[in-house]
């Protein structure tokens, strides 16, 4: 690897580092968030909206990659990336600064919001070109080693958001970082903008694309060629269901579902759990590179397919085994206490409730959204047309009345689920670590050995993924192209993940229950991949023959 090739990585991807760690850091923080720019509203409204601006971030992004990657297929790569990482450097900086409700008012949160779709339509822009930009500077035969290095970015920006936060955290104590402190991580960005664009502004433009454009081949339409033309389009559609949507669902559940279920399920707190999933991240983020250069020797497909396969046979019984370690006493009563909600199936609605607005006001889905965030296994049984509700935990019956209040029931309920054995709040059996080095405990190790487990399929499935898409696209339209699959499976598929699969759980009254939203996504995958999407490692993607015709 020569000097110029290693400036063009650390520039792509050290940039794409912050821009992930600017992303993530909203995600880290939205309870905080949520009570700085939406405090005219009581907690679990304003926690909603915190919520809906983070997932509006992800909602534009495939808007981001149609804008940006358009500007990056006519104006050049360089010039586009530098662009998306200044507005989403800005954009997470003006939120350090940003004065809260109490002292603007609404313009505030509408503010806030703005910034989200800011950095979410960045975003969208930024990933595919770094990737591009990678790809058309790697030699033949290198481009899923030079590429991979992009794709430990993400867990990088985690990482580094997780370890700034934890500092900051300490430092300034509990109580000042929720007053203020919290802006600090965001305000630490700029600096980060501030080598970024240092970096970027040195590099020269793409090659291929040089070369495009000084025989006037560039495209001139990029969003019409690529979608408009059904031989694009076509290919575009194969990445995001043969490869893409399976990657994200798998990434997303080794990462952010497993931090989910972690602290909403199996009640782990949140210092514990952030910590526990950042040594896994720490352990298994070199695999992104080994996957990436495996893939240069057998195959895109192969190594991206195999992890699709490998994690959907593999979610249950490893989910099952870190509630064993993490949450003995919850497993237990999971397996020992029969709960059962008796009701009038026509006063018992369904509680998908994705996004967190929806308020439930009839006893049968008051009771049964309170066992689902207790994390309680429940069944539901069929009771006579107006017969009041009712709970049975281990044959002791808990009624829910219509009118009654549902903090009345929730008291009972708790009361009779800890007699029947689910454990208290804060039960001593619930994996915690004293410090962040406090990782040589059985209990501890054994979770960070089981979330490794779950990063490395995240390796493997994204690793060899920039190049698998590169590959895929001609020259002229390739930013465009491969941002958008890219950014639905990833944004989309991957980024609602948490919020559906929560859902499911509440429905169902299975813990587990949510896991089948990734498994049949990657399974899916698997499947047209196997069927659908060819090999492309060999392609020269310098020859726009070579990719036009596949």
């Amino acid at each position: 690897m020569t000097r110029e090739e290693k400036k063009v990585i650390l520039a792509s991807s050290l940039g794409t580092v912050f821009e992930w760690y600017d992303f993530y850091l909203y995600g880290s923080l939205a309870g905080i968030i949520g009570a700085q720019f939406f405090s005219s509203y009581p907690p679990a409204t304003r926690d909603i909206f915190a919520l809906l601006a983070f997932a509006a971030g992800f909602l534009v992004r495939p808007f981001g990659a149609l804008v940006f990657g358009r500007v990056g297929d006519i104006v050049g790569r360089k010039y586009t990336f530098l662009v998306t990482i200044l507005i989403m450097g800005l954009s997470t900086f003006i939120v350090g600064i940003l004065p809260n409700a109490a002292q603007i008012g609404i313009a505030a949160p509408i503010i806030l919001i703005v910034l989200r779709l800011a950095q979410g339509l960045a975003l969208g822009g930024e990933y595919g070109g770094a990737a591009t930009y990678v790809a058309e500077h790697a030699p033949h035969g290198r481009r899923g080693f030079y590429t991979s290095w992009i794709q430990t970015t993400a867990t990088l920006g985690l990482f580094l958001s997780l370890v700034v936060i934890l500092a900051v955290r300490s430092f300034t104590g509990e109580a000042a970082f929720a007053e203020w402190g919290w802006r600090i991580p965001f305000l630490v960005s700029v600096l980060l903008l501030g080598i970024s664009l240092w970096i970027r502004l040195q590099l020269s433009e793409s090659p291929a694309f040089q070369r495009m454009k000084d025989e006037g081949k560039t495209s001139k339409a990029p969003l019409t060629e690529a979608f408009g033309q059904w031989r694009n389009a076509k290919i575009a559609l194969i990445a995001l269901l043969g490869l893409v949507a399976g990657q994200g669902v798998v990434w997303y559940t080794g990462q952010f579902y497993a931090l989910f279920f972690l602290q909403s399920i199996l009640k782990v707190d949140g210092y514990t759990a952030n910590l526990l999933i950042a040594w896994a991240l720490l352990l298994g983020t070199g695999f992104f590179v080994v996957f990436g250069w495996l893939s240069d020797k057998i195959g895109r497909k192969p190594i991206i397919l195999a992890g699709c396969l490998i994690a959907a046979l593999s979610f249950f019984p490893v989910f099952k085994q870190i509630t064993t370690l993490a949450n003995p006493a919850l497993e237990k009563a999971i397996e020992n206490v029969k709960v059962t909600v008796v009701a009038d199936p026509a006063q018992c609605g369904s509680l998908f409730n994705p996004v967190g607005t929806r308020v439930f006001s009839a006893p049968c889905d008051l009771a049964r959204d309170y066992l689902a965030k207790s994390s309680v296994r429940y069944t539901t049984e069929a009771a006579p047309a107006g017969q009041p509700t009712v709970v049975r935990i281990n044959g002791t019956e808990v009624p829910f009345a219509a009118g009654a209040p549902a903090a009345e029931f929730n008291k009972a309920a708790a009361g009779a689920l800890q007699a029947a054995g689910y454990p208290k709040a804060g039960d001593a059996q619930v994996v915690k670590m004293a410090n962040p080095f406090d990782i040589f405990r059985p209990q501890v190790a054994g979770v960070i050995g089981l979330l490794f487990v779950l990063v490395l399929f995240v390796t493997m499935v994204y690793g060899p993924i920039a190049a698998a898409l590169v590959e895929l696209f001609p020259t002229r339209i390739r930013y465009t192209s491969m941002s958008l699959p890219y950014h639905i499976g990833n944004g989309w598929f991957g980024g609602l993940l948490p919020a559906t699969a929560f859902a499911m759980v509440a429905q169902t009254g299975d813990i587990y229950y949510g896991l089948w939203y990734p498994i049949v996504i990657a399974l899916m995958t698997f499947v047209l991949g196997l069927l659908l999407v060819p090999e492309t490692k060999d392609r020269d993607i310098f020859d726009e023959r070579d990719t036009a015709a596949h």
